[in-house]
């Protein structure tokens, strides 16, 4: 076998051998890209869900405020002051604890942000980046 033969050989062996290390480096590399996405997806699915329950509440809330209200006026009506005032400061609560619950549900779905893995596809793309600039070498 002449030199150039097994330079050649040894060529093709590092190739193979770079081929095998960027095979498993990019296996690796989306094995973490897919762990990072289910975490992200993990965390925006319990705001979204902490979020839904709580406009639920107030949504629940809010129909009771409204029985009261209706309530309200019927002892307004019927009765002398003190009935319908004391239903009026009922319907005021509970007004406004559907009004906190709305607002807090409103803050939660903010703070989940929008239903993508942002850091995730950031991510990929960035390394998308390098390995282009580096086939590019």
């Amino acid at each position: 076998m002449s030199t150039a033969e097994r330079q050649a050989g040894s060529d093709g062996d590092q190739v193979g051998v770079l081929v095998s290390r960027a095979s498993r480096q990019i296996s690796e590399l989306v094995r973490e890209e897919m762990q990072l996405a289910r975490s992200e997806m993990t965390q925006k699915g319990k705001r979204f869900g902490k979020g839904g329950g709580l406009f639920g509440a107030a949504g629940l809330v809010g129909i009771l405020a409204a029985q009261a209200l209706v309530v309200t006026c019927i002892a307004a009506l019927a009765l002398a002051l003190p009935v319908w005032a004391a239903a009026l400061i009922v319907t005021a609560v509970l007004a406004a604890v559907a009004g906190v619950a709305a607002l807090a549900g409103k803050k939660q779905i903010a703070r989940a942000g929008a239903p993508a893995p942002e850091q995730t596809i950031d991510s990929v793309k960035a390394d998308l980046a390098e390995v282009k600039e580096k086939a590019h070498r």
